[in-house]
């Protein structure tokens, strides 16, 4: 059995840690109060040691870490996600405060910024369910393989409305932040594509980066005829970049490069719409709109398990999420620096066992094990060895 000494010890330790990362958020989400601070770093690290979002795990390992009561922590971080007039224990004179999530958005992004060690960002939107009880509409940056959410509207599963609305307020919201000599692309998958949010992207000195349907036509710079899309891409092995205007159909049409690829291997090609000259761009860099579903992983069954949410309100389930996003990018920080750090002479070659295409193996290099589980794994040791807990940087 642990001596008194050593439960005192251990308690000391994680409460030092707490207060750390507790001023870490106060100084970098600089809207929150002192208390709401307080909550969102124990909600943040309470997820980390319970490797889950439900506020009673949360609240049971952090009732063992700090010997609290657990109805007492739990309460407190179930008011961190309410409405003001749902909180309990209004005194006269003193006004419940609630947690305006859309107001962490710009200190959010500038906190990632601030230890971002490049100008150039991505951008990926997409949306993603929770079952029948929410749809979420995500801004994300991506990271190694991975995405860190920065702003979302969440809305009724079966609510009906306009999506492109939504993206064109978040998109004005997340420019704000974004240093203006920042080299930015927007990733959009098919369905969100619309010359309307092509336009606005623009118009934000960004630059769009969205996959089409291939039921368009597009007019090479020069040509003067309008051809299917899909004919720049017919088959497999077949690539084609070049400017023109795309759609012809009145007030649809847009001047853009078009950029085409249907790889060896690949079931459908990609169509890719950008306003970057064709010598200035890669369709691969599309490639990194895939690591918002890695991030939609981690918030679900690869993470946070937050698919398993009880959650019906849709105001709550947005204060849970800035709580996820928090901890996501302080796991994502700390595991990036571990994988820039890792020399490549030390990384295994596995490209022989993957598949062959024409004699030429595939250049891609695999990550193994993701940073967030690295960022995970790091912080675990720590607390396990009582180290001070590590901040990383991207």
């Amino acid at each position: 059995m642990p001596s008194e000494n050593n439960i005192s010890k251990n308690k000391r330790y994680f409460q030092k840690q707490l207060d750390n990362w507790t001023n870490t958020i106060a100084q970098n989400l600089t809207n929150l109060s002192k208390s709401q601070a307080v909550v969102l770093a124990m909600m943040s690290l309470g997820m980390i040691v319970a490797q889950s979002c439900a506020l009673s795990a949360i609240s049971a390992q952090l009732a063992i870490l700090l010997k609290i009561k657990y109805c007492n922590i739990r309460q407190r971080i179930r008011e961190l996600c309410y409405d003001s007039k749902d909180k309990k224990g209004t005194k006269k004179g003193i006004k419940r405060t609630q947690l305006n999530v859309q107001a962490c958005f710009d200190p959010l992004i500038r906190w990632i910024v601030s230890w971002w060690q490049s100008k150039q960002i991505a951008l990926a939107l997409d949306a993603t369910t929770l079952g029948l009880s929410f749809t979420i509409l995500m801004v994300s940056i991506v990271y190694r393989g991975c995405g860190i959410h920065v702003a979302w509207t969440i809305t009724k599963g079966n609510e009906k409305g306009s999506w492109n609305k939504e993206w064109l307020r978040m998109l004005r919201l997340v420019r704000k932040s974004i240093p203006r000599d920042f080299f930015v692309i927007v990733m959009t998958d098919r369905g969100l594509y619309s010359s309307k949010l092509f336009r606005r992207i623009k118009k934000l000195k960004w630059h769009p980066f969205m996959r089409i349907n291939t039921n368009g036509t597009f007019c090479p710079e020069g040509s003067g005829v309008f051809k299917p899309i899909k004919s720049f891409a017919e088959q497999p092995g077949m690539s084609w970049q070049g400017a023109g205007v795309a759609f012809k159909s009145k007030g649809k049409g847009v001047a853009c490069t078009l950029l085409a690829l249907w790889e060896e291997g690949q079931k459908e090609a990609w169509f890719i719409l950008t306003d970057l000259p064709p010598s200035s761009s890669s369709i691969c860099w599309y490639g990194m709109r895939a690591w918002i579903e890695q991030s939609f992983r981690i918030a679900k069954r690869g993470g946070w398990q937050w698919h398993k949410t009880r959650m019906t309100d849709p105001e709550r389930a947005s204060r849970l999420l800035l709580a996820i996003s928090v901890a996501t990018l302080w796991l994502l920080s700390v595991g990036g620096e571990v994988d820039a750090e890792v020399p490549d002479s030390t990384i295994p070659d596995i490209r022989c066992y993957l598949p062959q295409i024409k004699g030429k193996r595939k250049a891609t290099l695999i990550r193994l094990v993701s940073i967030f589980r690295v960022g995970m794994l790091v912080i675990h040791s720590c607390l396990y060895d009582h180290e001070p807990l590590p901040f990383g940087r991207f």
